[in-house]
């Protein structure tokens, strides 16, 4: 007879990535990851497998929450510019104070740490660059065929544009402790939209 979990799968997922995002993954032990979760190697192993795998299970949990918060933020019905300015306005916002400004984003961090030699990873960041990219196009030819962006701005430049500056705000904001530098660039950005 099989043995009961003794411990929640999501809350463990959870607190791993918790734990990855403030660390990094290379600093980031199977040990630490035993202590932090409060539970057995050998079933953290059967569970999430090796450390590796446990990170990307970690990162989908972290891409899933991200994107499905910024579709929601810019797919509502309106005026769509007003969502763009929003969205980057809270990621500069972010970048520049509180938790998330000493941790980063886990996409940037494991653009950084691990795509330039890790395949998975790289592909995970890719997709989710992909993913945000083009949920910023549709949002602003959206705001093109309203008549808010002029209609000689490209709306696949202008979201490749926000995306390097989004994902820069996050890099800049966990190294700089300067918060007006991260704001003035996105309000600067943001006048590409006018």
């Amino acid at each position: 007879m099989a043995r009961t979990k003794e411990f929640d799968p999501d809350a463990a997922l959870q607190s791993a990535l918790e734990l990855f995002w403030r660390r990094g993954y290379e600093a980031t032990s199977m040990s630490d990851l035993v202590e932090h979760l409060g539970i057995g190697r050998a079933s953290l192993y059967a569970t999430f497998g090796n450390k590796h795998q446990l990170y990307l299970k970690a990162f989908d949990r972290y891409e899933q929450s991200g994107l499905a918060r910024i579709v929601h933020e810019l797919s509502q019905p309106g005026p769509a510019l007003p969502a763009v300015r929003a969205v980057v306005r809270r990621y500069a916002d972010e970048a520049a104070h509180g938790e998330l400004r000493r941790s980063g984003c886990l996409v940037t961090n494991t653009a950084a740490e691990l795509a330039p030699h890790d395949p998975a990873a790289a592909r995970r960041v890719e997709r989710n660059w992909d993913h945000l990219e083009t949920v910023l196009h549709t949002t602003l030819v959206r705001a093109r065929a309203q008549g808010e962006l002029p209609p000689d701005r490209d709306p696949l430049a202008l979201s490749r544009t926000l995306l390097v500056l989004m994902q820069g705000l996050r890099v800049v904001g966990k190294a700089s402790s300067d918060p007006a530098r991260v704001r003035d660039a996105a309000e600067q950005a943001l006048t590409l939209l006018d």
